[in-house]
């Protein structure tokens, strides 16, 4: 198994604002045009994708954009992605080999973030994400610790682990 450096530096991979590192690798020529649409403003392209990687102890802090993403898992331990929804509830999937789990969808508008599942110095992740409509950084929102705390008090140290 490759490490982590080795992923980051062959794929030429920059930070994140969530936490890891990411590089986007497609975005469609073509694009939808938003005129009077109530959750997006201009136009999206059709769908992007991006490689990411979580490595060691950091994680994906909560965040929700508007659009719904499939995670595709490439390589690395087990990376568990931590969905809350507005309904009131928290569910979760595993990306993982050992499994044959290789890909998970988070919908549109769910606060998501992810760790490892055993995170050690050497461990880490990496995947794909592919969004459509097309990722646009300003469909993108960090989650308030204190205000997803008072929603799902029963997961409140989760919650603070992941922001």
């Amino acid at each position: 198994m490759q490490s982590a450096d080795h992923w980051i530096e062959t794929l030429d991979l920059s930070h994140h604002p969530e936490g890891g590192y990411f590089r986007e690798t497609y975005r469609s020529k073509t694009s939808y045009e938003f005129r009077k649409s109530p959750v997006f403003s201009g136009n999206r392209a059709y769908a992007t994708a991006i490689y990411y990687l979580l490595k060691g102890n950091e994680c994906s802090r909560l965040h929700r954009i508007k659009s719904d993403e499939l995670w595709l898992y490439h390589s690395g331990n087990p990376l568990t992605i931590y969905l809350f929804h507005d309904v009131g509830f928290m569910s979760s999937f595993t990306l993982d080999s050992g499994t044959g789990t290789f890909q998970g969808i988070v919908p549109a508008n769910t606060w998501f973030g992810a760790k490892l599942e055993s995170p050690s110095p050497d461990a880490y992740t990496l995947t794909s994400c592919v969004v459509s409509p097309g990722f646009d950084f300003s469909d993108f929102t960090l989650a308030d610790r204190d205000s997803l705390t008072r929603k799902f008090p029963q997961y409140a140290d989760l919650i603070k682990g992941l922001t």
